[in-house]
């Protein structure tokens, strides 16, 4: 398999503006320069990675003034007006060479529909892999656990596709229960979406927090490399 080095990854400079741009087009809301996820879906926004004049203030017109810009990894800074939320380091790692980590026996693989919304966003309330909407799901496959012995079926872990630039698809919501922890779950899951996804010829990636170190620690068991170091960032429009 190539390298990242010999990969085209200049798309994933700025993932977001990509995926408005092209596979989640239908989930677009534009105005000039500056567009956003449907807010019931994600709170992702872009101006792109090299904004021109007037592209803040698109955002500021597409957002409404004194609202959250959530702007993920987007290397451009707003403006000194607009006043910061939050700053976290993170990595942008890339699946150089597939792992698919076999599931606990007795354990079975759902995928997850509108049904399932609400045990989805309770599961996500306890475990806070990041930001996750009611209709977040629509990005892409959403993977879960059951466990058939219990007689609810209890959700213990899930994950799923998130941002989908040209050529890539973005693995996302990597949680697990509590109670479910130390079973391998995440890193089945994560193993069989990177699987599907390099099946339809995409490259999976993610991303992770800095401080994470036991999560960058799992990603790259399961083949993925750092790309590059990124920084997640949120403003308020003026």
């Amino acid at each position: 398999m190539d390298t990242i080095d010999s990969l085209d990854t200049a798309v994933l400079d700025d993932p977001v503006g990509a995926s408005l741009g092209g596979a989640h087009a239908h989930l677009a809301r534009r105005h000039g320069q500056a567009v956003r996820y449907d807010p019931e879906v994600a709170s992702f926004s872009s101006v792109g990675a090299a904004p021109g004049p007037g592209a803040w203030d698109d955002l500021t017109g597409l957002l409404g003034a004194g609202e959250f810009a959530d702007l993920f990894s987007c290397p451009a800074l707003p403006p000194a007006r607009w006043k910061p939320e939050f700053v976290l380091d993170g990595h942008q790692l890339v699946q150089r060479e597939p792992v698919r980590p076999a599931l606990p026996a007795g354990l079975r693989v759902v995928e997850l529909g509108a049904a399932d919304v609400p045990e989805m966003l309770a599961l996500v309330e306890r475990t806070r892999p990041g930001p996750f909407r009611p209709r977040t799901r629509e990005l892409g496959t959403y993977l879960g656990v059951r466990d058939p012995r219990d007689p609810d079926g209890a959700l213990l872990a899930m994950a799923g596709e998130r941002l989908r630039p040209p050529g890539f698809t973005e693995v996302s919501a990597v949680c697990t229960a509590p109670e479910a922890r130390g079973r391998g779950l995440a890193a089945h899951l994560v193993g069989e979406l990177a699987a599907r996804i390099t099946a339809r010829g995409e490259r999976p990636f993610l991303h992770v927090a800095a401080a994470n170190t036991g999560a960058r620690a799992l990603y790259e068991r399961l083949g993925f490399v750092r790309r590059a170091d990124v920084v997640f960032r949120g403003f308020r429009t003026p």
